[in-house]
């Protein structure tokens, strides 16, 4: 990192030095900083800055904490929210986390954020820090912590530099979240070319509180005491995802590489059940915690929600090293950090608690009524800065984008031509799609996760309802009437590659499917948004079609976005170039309500004899599919249609049938298509299947190929018990949601098979059967083989 204070002669570099010293150079340009926002701070101040301001503007009007190339687009968000909407959102964007009415006066906040950057450089601090920086924001709520998910994407599974970011990353999650006791309810991990260099680490957490629990990030009542506890501040992370998260890697920046945050989450499950203590005696007026600019976010960001002033004595901080100088200790993103505001007549209370906790615990200011933020260090005024101008008024930039030159060459290079035929190979004969069912089941990207999953707990606590492999995570909140919620996450960035507004709204949908196909309400949105680098007119195009598609599908299926993250500068080729930046990836986690977790439905067949039915319509569509991926290493053409009114119809039919306990297993149809759904349905309880594809081919005009490996959207498929198939096709007629029973459950082995070839099978008649012992092979081996 540069300097961060000023050469001996000039020390300290006090407000007084900084107006008597107009043309100081000062490091700008090395903490991020460009030309003309330089000058906007010394117009800003009516002289240069000091060392600290510096340091306080260059982290929060960087692209992570400032938002500022794609703060513009995202008022979208804002603008596409009805009331009827928000009528179940207690806070919403701007806020720490969402926060959502669930009813009986219990609310849940939940948020996704990337530590993206940081986890290429050191993995498992990068991923583990990650983990614990979205758990604070969650504390900072007033909510307490109840379970996690994580959103992982990788270079080529071949590389010789993945398996040191996968085990690195993998360990970190896990090592993190199971020493918090929180358990790891589901998520993604995707193996890509495009995300080589670019890994995406992307984390939520969940959180449960009463209504009248509900903290708020402010700081007010003039001479309240601002007051950090938790660790102390040290040198690690200065500058950390505020700087590296906001610039492409450039090898011949070292000042772009600094130190990537420690993490002790023994400290930070300790600083858990402290806050948690505390907000229950009422002793906070405010509460924010310490992640990406440290004590210059923490600080600038209360103040201005709160009365507009602030006095702090940064010599008060308690130090890891006492080396710091006062601009990096404002930087620092030393981790297990939290600052509050307390009443003076509290305060003795308030320390009591911490130290019950054994949490350390430092006053080191007060809030004021002066309208600025001013800093002392050791008696001389470092900073005094109007703190809007900090952490709210940050330049905002329209910046130019454009479709980009390759976008139509990619979207003509369709897996089929202009009349629908195939361009590529298929598979035809019964032994050939066998044969693709398994190579697809093997492929690193639909193989089972489980090398991953074991990892982590995803049990502890006793309110996991669902977890991976199902379609989504339920955890119960309320343990006398079983209400819950549950959560998905979903992303493919190849589907955006082709076409980054839809495929913004395709991965709502998914997430939206998954959340109704285990019987929960869709009630609310947040999202990563992981896009290249926005000085590049091409990506920033994808950026702003990605946020325009997402806001424009959450308001057709009426789910607001409650908040979110933005990850850019994922780049790593040549500007302009079609592989130029990672996929565009737009994470999106949906949040549904379940009313009692005991009726919730799992992705996999439990019993025989129950019939099969699929929902939905099928097409011949193959662009952007796993199957073109993984045969034919193609992408091109276009993604699947979009279809939110289908979905809309099919949720309501998913979540009465599970209300009404008509369907005893539901899978949505998403990477794979039918074939691989059906395998996984037969994997998750080793139940198997007999199907049969000739009413579909025929009701829908496609071959069994199609039918088998199409991934058209708002399909999925269920198991219903033989009792319960009139009241289920007459909910799925009444809602218009197309049904076709194309089979049975089955765990009968065939009596004349050989001995070691005997036992449940996936059948699809006149075509091929296949042993679910077969597909557990291919489907378990992938990512042991090559991770160990």
């Amino acid at each position: 990192m540069p300097s961060l204070e000023q050469p001996a002669e000039h020390l300290p570099d006090t407000v007084e030095d900084a107006a008597s010293t107009p043309d100081l150079a000062m490091p700008w340009a090395e903490l991020g900083l460009k030309a003309d926002e330089y000058e906007r701070i010394v117009d800003l101040l009516g002289r240069r800055p000091t060392a600290a301001e510096l340091a306080m503007y260059s982290v929060m009007w960087s692209e992570h904490c400032s938002y500022k190339s794609s703060k513009l687009h995202l008022r979208q968000f804002g603008a596409k929210t009805s009331d009827q909407m928000r009528e179940h959102l207690l806070a919403g964007m701007g806020e720490n986390a969402g926060v959502v009415d669930i009813g009986d006066g219990w609310a849940v906040t939940f948020k996704v954020e990337s530590h993206n950057h940081p986890s290429f450089v050191e993995p498992y601090q990068g991923a583990a820090t990650g983990v614990g920086g979205i758990v604070r924001d969650i504390m900072a709520m007033g909510a307490r912590p109840v379970a996690v998910m994580d959103q992982l994407r990788f270079g080529a599974i071949d590389h010789p530099d993945t398996a040191r970011v996968v085990h690195g990353v993998v360990s970190g999650v896990g090592g993190y979240g199971n020493c918090l006791g929180l358990p790891n309810i589901g998520g993604e991990v995707v193996f890509d070319p495009a995300y080589q260099g670019n890994p995406l680490v992307n984390a939520l957490c969940l959180g449960v509180l009463r209504h009248d629990e509900l903290q708020t990030a402010a700081a007010r009542g003039v001479g309240n005491k601002v007051v950090l506890f938790g660790a102390r501040t040290g040198g690690d992370g200065i500058g950390g995802a505020s700087i590296l998260a906001s610039e492409t890697f450039d090898d011949s920046k070292a000042a772009k590489r600094p130190s990537v945050q420690v993490g002790d989450p023994f400290m930070e499950k300790v600083l858990i059940e402290c806050c948690l203590e505390l907000f229950a005696a009422g002793v906070v007026e405010g509460i924010q915690d310490l992640g990406a600019a440290g004590i210059s976010c923490a600080t600038s960001e209360m103040a201005s929600a709160g009365d507009g002033g602030m006095h702090v004595d940064l010599e008060k901080v308690l130090l890891r090293d006492p080396t710091l100088t006062a601009g990096e200790i404002l930087m620092s993103e030393s981790q297990e950090r939290m600052m509050a505001i307390v009443r003076p007549d509290r305060l003795e209370e308030f320390t009591a608690i911490t130290a019950k906790w054994d949490v350390e615990t430092a006053v080191i200011g007060e809030v004021t009524d002066t309208g600025r933020l001013t800093i002392d260090h050791h008696g001389h005024r470092i900073v005094d800065v109007e703190p809007r101008t900090v952490a709210v008024d940050s330049p905002v930039y329209d910046r130019p984008y454009e479709r980009p030159s390759w976008q139509d060459d990619l979207q003509a290079d369709s897996i089929s031509d202009e009349r629908g035929r195939a361009r590529y190979s298929r598979p035809v004969t019964g032994a050939d799609l066998r044969s693709t069912l398994l190579t697809l089941l093997a492929s690193p990207n639909l193989a089972s996760k489980a090398w991953v999953t074991d990892q982590y707990d995803r049990f502890v606590q006793g309110n996991t309802a669902l977890s991976q492999p199902d379609d989504a995570g339920v955890v119960r909140v309320d343990e006398s009437t079983g209400l819950g919620v549950a959560l998905s996450t979903d992303a493919n960035g190849r589907y955006a590659k082709l076409d980054p507004y839809a495929g913004a709204q395709l991965a709502l949908a998914e997430a939206y499917r998954n959340v109704a196909t285990v019987g929960a309400r869709p009630m609310a949105v947040t999202d990563c948004l992981n896009i290249g680098t926005p000085e590049h007119p091409d990506s920033m195009w994808q950026l702003v079609q990605v946020i325009t598609g997402l806001a424009d599908a959450c308001q057709d299926l009426a789910v607001p976005v409650t908040g979110g993250n933005v990850s850019l500068y994922n780049t790593s080729g040549e500007p302009g170039g079609v592989d130029a930046s990672i996929h565009p990836t737009p994470v999106v986690g949906v949040l549904g309500v379940v009313d009692d977790v005991h009726r919730v439905t799992p992705s996999g067949w439990r019993a025989p004899g129950q019939a099969i039915y699929l929902l939905g319509t099928t097409r011949g569509e193959l662009d952007g599919s796993a199957w073109a991926d993984v045969v034919h290493s193609h992408l091109g053409g276009r993604p699947p249609a979009v279809d939110l009114a289908a979905e809309r119809a099919l949720a309501g039919v998913l979540v009465n049938a599970a209300r009404d306990t008509l369907v005893d297993a539901a899978h949505d149809l998403s990477e794979g298509g039918l074939a691989v759904a059906l395998a996984e349905a037969c994997l998750r309880y080793g139940t198997g299947a007999r199907v049969s594809l000739d009413e579909l081919c025929a009701r829908d005009g496609v071959t069994p190929f199609e039918a088998l490996f199409s991934e058209s959207t708002a399909r999925a498929v269920v198991a219903v018990p033989r009792t319960e198939e009139v009241r289920f096709v007459d909910l799925c007629t009444a809602r218009g949601v197309p049904a076709l029973r194309i089979g049975v459950t089955d765990d009968v082995a065939d009596p004349d098979a050989p001995e070691g070839a005997r036992g449940p099978v996936l059948a699809v008649e006149g075509q091929f059967e296949v042993l679910v012992t077969e597909l557990d092979r291919a489907s378990h081996e992938t990512l042991p083989a090559r991770f160990g």
